[in-house]
């Protein structure tokens, strides 16, 4: 497919996006004030419950089936030296998710979730996706699953880091496997990343899309020097000014200095609105690819749930940006889903207590009523 046959493709998924089901969100919130509990006393853990009632069209959501979708690509840009390690790390990480021996999948196992690892871009042999999957393709957990655009991004100090063919390519992938993991009875979707040099990417693009400073947005990855920190703040900046991104073009944000999980993670952000099924933000990274879906498809947020805080200096503004609010505040910065993985099994007692608690008739006790 060429460029223009892929934006008419994503542009059709788009346009099939339908708001959240309002009775379903009034029907939830009044249940909520019927639990024999102080009103809104389990404050986003009952916004939560209700959100996924409107993503699904009923009172009783249900999240027991659910993926983590792990996106892994490596970045053109670690040839400039913005990172301690090397691409080879990227490879070793996402064949350890497939084999199950990676903290997010031991945290996966714990919260009863199935792990996708994805190779959307690593720079490991193998070969490059030139179609998209067949939508109705069964896809299977544990098996790193190939939809490599390109042996890692080009080097964005020097070059756009993708093309604009290989942008929506990334986009609409994340976004169809999305739709494959719904039509397999997956209720909802976590999400993670894997590459080294990814925070450079995600400072970058975040830095376009919400008009601050690099510096502001930009930390120590996965254990920079102070030195390195500034030399990784001095690389975003030449290269921001080098391609002058558009901030009103997601796109072409994308293309001059994101990567290509980026890209996917985007696209699944999109598949959650576009499939009706609820998205679990990871960290930064994945935080910055919701950033990046949101200003391709605003209604794109109404499908999104917020795990946690990331540790990376941008992480609470890049939610704050999409008004969204975490779960956990863990000072974590893995990555991977890790966080997402923490925060279910909050998200479960929230839909625990929504389901199964007295309400305040059960126990002839008169019901608080607001003031």
């Amino acid at each position: 497919m060429d460029e223009k046959q892929l934006m008419e493709r994503l542009n059709a998924h788009l346009a099939s996006v339908r708001p959240l089901d309002q009775k379903a969100v009034l029907e939830t919130e009044t249940r909520w004030d019927t639990i024999a509990k102080p009103l809104k006393s389990l404050g986003i853990l009952e916004k939560n419950v209700t959100k996924l009632s409107g993503i699904a069209g009923t009172s009783r959501p249900r999240v027991k089936k659910r993926a983590l979708i792990a996106m892994c690509a490596d970045n053109g840009v670690i040839d400039e030296g913005v990172t301690q390690t090397g691409n080879s790390v990227t490879a070793i990480v996402a064949r350890n998710m497939a084999e199950g021996s990676t903290t997010v999948t031991v945290m996966a196992q714990a919260a009863g979730v199935d792990v996708f690892p994805v190779d959307i871009g690593m720079a490991t042999e193998g070969p490059l996706m030139e179609e998209l999957p067949d939508e109705h393709t069964p896809v299977a957990p544990r098996t790193l699953l190939n939809r490599k655009l390109r042996r890692a991004t080009r080097n964005l100090a020097k070059e756009p880091a993708m093309t604009k063919k290989e942008a929506l390519m990334g986009i609409l992938s994340g976004l169809e496997l999305a739709g494959q993991l719904k039509r397999q009875g997956y209720e909802l979707l976590a999400t993670g990343e894997m590459g080294i040099g990814n925070t450079t990417t995600s400072s970058a693009v975040a830095a376009v899309l919400l008009s601050q400073p690099v510096e502001r947005m930009t930390g120590k990855g996965a254990g920079l020097s102070d030195q390195g920190l500034l030399h990784k703040i001095q690389v975003i900046k030449d290269a921001l000014v080098f391609h002058k991104p558009d901030q009103n073009d997601p796109l072409d944000v994308l293309c001059k200095v994101g990567g290509y999980d980026i890209a996917g993670l985007a696209g699944v952000f999109l598949g959650g609105a576009v499939y009706r099924i609820p998205v679990m933000l990871d960290g930064f990274i994945s935080s910055v690819s919701a950033l990046l879906a949101a200003a391709i498809l605003p209604a794109a947020k109404d499908f999104m749930i917020a795990s946690h805080v990331s540790k990376e200096p941008a992480g609470g503004l890049v939610l704050e940006a999409m008004g969204l609010t975490p779960m956990l505040c863990c000072e974590m910065c893995l990555g991977e889903g890790t966080g997402a993985m923490a925060a279910l099994p909050v998200l479960d007692m929230g839909l625990t207590v929504y389901d199964t608690m007295a309400t305040f008739d059960d126990m002839q006790v008169e019901q608080y009523k607001p003031l």
